[in-house]
């Protein structure tokens, strides 16, 4: 490790996991996981105890190379839980651990049949990141420790056990899965579902896995993974991971997507029938490179896994689906930035690059500033020294960081010695301390304009000043981002009327586009257009992502009208939303659990 990680208990300059090997029953009858994790450890050969994350986890015994160990759990501390202290001898190597989880694991999210897809069969995910890991498996939840592991996972026959490790394609009839992953990663990235799937291949190294009512359209919106990864893989060396492929879960998750190596998990709010969303995909294939392969040390540093993936991600869009497409998301992507930023206040540190979460949450680290600043800093240093020759600097950094947890420093150390190498006039051009170590956006923000997303703006416009009418609107072959740019427009106060006007022509409250929805719910709740407010209740009790959830809310709150509406749906939806969500939404609503 770089850097001190406060997030979590563990020792790795005394005692550190080199390997894990799990052995679990899965039991949705209980909600819970119960057996045993192996842990292989090295020492510094004077270690006498071994410290762990645990939360919300009930410890039954522990072995140490077979023999019964003594262990104290420490008390509880908000978000990173309780320290697991072993006892152990400098010459220990392996620690076993019998364990269950807890039915309110905050990395667990049991599903009913009823809140899948498909309606008739059980759902389990886990979601580790940030610091959620410790709640299903004792370990040393940190970014900066990497670690090997294997899995044995028993679950009912009916249903498909997969995890971030070489998966099977088929269903076991005994129930038993055995799992591998032999590269090394962080905890964050320890991932397993359970349920009703099926398997599309695309070629050899990729496929999708989903519900089988939800397995053809996603097979569809996919199509263009392979491109994808070889795309990829043209900009930055070779895919590291042997195989990618994607697990689409139901709508209760709570991210767009989650970059578990091997098998990203999605949400269904991307398929839109169009491919017009698949920008997720290429976010999350290129962590593969940032994030899984190059770790941030620390959870202060997740611009390094985020800014970087954001960049590549735009990368990867420019070259399978060509600039204008990229540009029309880089262009929405900087004003949800800005506002961001304008939200946050001028002088705010969290709009720092570099981060301060010391005694916080790191979940309150994962905003636009991470990824989005993140790549607009990229972006800068690209335009400073040439598209070739900062390729050329990428692709040297991924190779010669290849499996390891890095921290801010170290990079900017990396940078000054590969590429800036001393030079004066060009640090000062980058601004590198106004980016990382300061607030808002740097004078020499990269500025990138659209010209189909100005049409629809323009339009947006001209309907708001009555000037044109929406059937004048010339809107036929518009995609998902001209249509955000349109509703963007439309200022917050525009009238029933007009709101009337718009959802005849454009049916948006019927929309399937979940993109498209939220926005258009947004001025639902500001226009008081009543007509929408049942589409909003529905689409609140059926999707989980909280990149939609929250900002609807956030609506709804700001008058005391809303907040009792708020609060009436959030009544009916909260049940179906993950911890990640529930928790960002009771704190804003105040929300008590009953």
């Amino acid at each position: 490790m770089d850097a001190h990680d406060f997030h979590s208990y563990s020792k790795p300059q005394e005692a550190v996991v080199k390997h894990l090997n799990l052995e679990l029953n899965v039991d949705f009858d209980k909600k819970q996981l119960a057996g045993y994790a192996e842990l292989y450890i090295e020492t510094n050969g004077h270690a006498k105890e071994l410290h762990l994350d645990a939360r919300d986890l009930s410890i039954d015994s522990v072995w140490t190379d077979g023999e019964v160990a003594s262990f104290t759990m420490g008390k509880p501390q908000q978000f990173i839980g309780s320290d697991l202290l072993i006892v152990i001898k400098p010459t220990t190597k392996k620690v076993k651990i019998k364990y269950n989880t807890s039915p309110d694991a905050a990395a667990l999210q049991w599903l009913s049949p009823q809140q899948t897809a498909g309606g008739d069969f059980p759902f389990l995910f886990t979601q580790s990141q940030a610091v959620l890991a410790r709640t299903w498996i004792p370990l040393q939840d940190s970014p900066g420790i990497r670690f090997t592991y294997s899995a044995t996972i028993h679950c009912p026959t009916n249903l498909m056990a997969v995890m971030s490790a070489e998966n099977d394609t088929t269903l076991h009839t005994d129930g038993t899965y055995s799992f591998k992953m032999p590269q090394a990663v962080p905890s964050y990235l320890m991932a397993l579902a359970v349920g009703n799937l099926k398997f599309h291949s695309y070629d050899h190294r990729s496929g999708v896995y989903a519900e089988p009512v939800t397995i053809d359209k996603a097979a569809y919106e996919f199509e263009d993974m392979p491109k994808m990864i070889i795309a990829a893989e043209e900009l930055y060396g070779p895919y590291a991971w042997g195989r990618y492929d994607v697990l689409v879960l139901p709508p209760s998750f709570p991210f767009g997507g989650m970059e578990n190596p091997r098998l990203t998990f999605a949400t269904p709010t991307i398929l839109a029938g169009d491919r017009s969303l698949v920008a997720l995909v290429a976010h999350e294939l290129a962590h593969s490179w940032s994030g899984n392969l190059v770790t941030n040390a620390t959870w202060d540093d997740f611009w390094l896994n985020e800014g970087f993936t954001v960049y590549f991600e735009t990368r990867i869009m420019e070259k399978v689906y060509g600039k204008d497409f990229a540009d029309m998301l880089t262009v929405l992507s900087k004003g949800e930035l800005e506002h961001t930023i304008k939200e946050m206040g001028p002088t705010n540190k969290d709009s720092h690059l570099y981060l301060d979460l010391k005694s916080r949450d790191p979940d309150d680290g994962m905003s636009d500033i991470a990824y989005e600043k993140g790549r607009f800093f990229l972006t800068a240093i690209e335009e400073a020294v040439g598209r070739k020759r900062w390729d050329d600097f990428l692709k040297k950094y991924f190779a010669e960081h290849a499996f390891q947890s890095i921290n801010t420093q170290t990079f900017l150390d990396y940078l000054n010695k590969e590429l800036i190498k001393e030079d004066k006039a060009l640090a000062d051009k980058i601004n590198i301390n106004a980016w990382v170590y300061g607030p808002g956006l740097p004078a020499n923000c990269p500025v990138v304009t659209s010209t189909a997303l100005k049409v629809a703006e323009d339009n947006a416009k001209g309907f708001i000043a009555g000037t044109k009418k929406p059937e004048e609107i010339d809107s036929k072959n518009w995609n998902t981002h001209q249509w955000l740019s349109f509703l963007r427009a439309l200022p917050s106060d525009i009238s029933v009327t007009q709101m009337t006007d718009l959802d005849k022509s454009f049916n948006f409250t019927v929309s399937n586009n979940s993109e498209i929805k939220c926005d258009w719910l947004i001025l639902v709740i500001y226009s008081k257009y009543k007509a929408g407010y049942p589409a909003l209740e529905d689409f609140l009790c059926h999707v989980g992502r909280r990149k939609f959830v929250k900002p609807l809310f956030e609506a709804m709150n700001t008058t005391t009208e809303g907040k009792e509406m708020a609060l009436k749906i959030y009544a009916k939806a909260r049940a179906g939303y993950h911890p990640v969500t529930t928790q960002t939404i009771d704190e804003l609503l105040n929300h008590k659990q009953q």
